[in-house]
């Protein structure tokens, strides 16, 4: 399975593969340990998980399962901001995950405003906690705000992407200031696989709607980290470097847009 080998560069140097499994909603425990164990076992070398899910210490046991070296994984968590100290945070992160470093820390959501939490996550980095650095759920002004200020810019900005919420102006603010937008709920949790649009082109392809989907995101070069617990759907969903979307396929999924192209990173906040 080819789906190791499929990277994207970042703006400091490092890269990260186009696809990778996230595990939001998947409970702490065995469901999460095998999640994680069937994803790295079947190839995939990027793991996305989170603070706020509560399922680190399953990561990283999945991890370990796995037998797969740590430096050849690829490894996400997310600094909650309802909490004071991405240091402190990710300290603990890394004793539940048992790694000494996370490749990608990011900043979950711009609770509070963009900049507070940044001069921490730097620290982080500097001290070698994480080897990247970057944000999630942030939109365009957000962005601004925060490159302006930083001392180390962010290399990533996780949001909520695919044809159906294709926030076309919120690539082009990435773009511009080196950000790698990565996608998340690009199957809109399973709801959108049921597209008439998505079902047609993989009948034409031999696919199935959800790599037609997840493809959409990695021919754009936009790392994309769909959520699975069963192993024969996390293989699917890692197959998608041995065929290509048709510039008019492209467009027929762009045109499922709900969103207005808009740069917003969200459509309603949470916090």
């Amino acid at each position: 399975m080819d789906v190791a080998a499929n990277r994207r560069s970042l703006a400091d140097g490092n890269s990260i593969p186009l696809v990778g499994l996230g595990v939001w909603q998947v409970p702490d425990g065995p469901e999460c340990v095998n999640a994680v164990r069937a994803a790295l076992e079947v190839g995939y070398r990027h793991i996305d998980t989170a603070q706020a899910y509560g399922n680190e210490r399953s990561v990283g046991q999945g991890l370990r399962d796995s037998g797969v070296p740590r430096d050849e994984v690829f490894i996400t968590t997310k600094f909650y901001p309802a909490r004071r100290d991405p240091v402190a945070e990710i300290e603990r992160s890394l004793q539940r995950l048992g790694i000494d470093h996370v490749d990608l820390y990011i900043i979950h959501w711009p609770q509070g405003g963009p900049t507070w939490a940044w001069p921490a996550m730097e620290r982080a980095r500097e001290q070698g906690y994480a080897r990247s650095i970057g944000v999630s759920n942030f939109d365009a002004g957000e962005l601004k705000q925060l490159t302006a200020t930083a001392n180390v810019q962010p290399v990533v900005n996780q949001v909520q992407f695919g044809p159906y919420a294709y926030r076309s102006a919120l690539l082009d603010a990435c773009r511009q200031h080196d950000i790698a937008l990565e996608a998340y709920s690009t199957l809109g949790t399973g709801r959108h696989l049921t597209s008439d649009t998505a079902v047609q082109i993989a009948q034409r392809h031999g696919r199935t709607p959800a790599q037609v989907l997840l493809r959409w995101c990695v021919q754009r070069d936009i790392p994309v980290i769909p959520k699975s617990t069963h192993r024969e759907r996390i293989a699917e969903n890692g197959q998608l470097f041995d065929f290509e979307l048709s510039d008019e396929d492209m467009a027929q999924l762009d045109d499922l847009d709900r969103t207005g192209g808009t740069d917003q990173a969200l459509e309603r906040k949470w916090w």
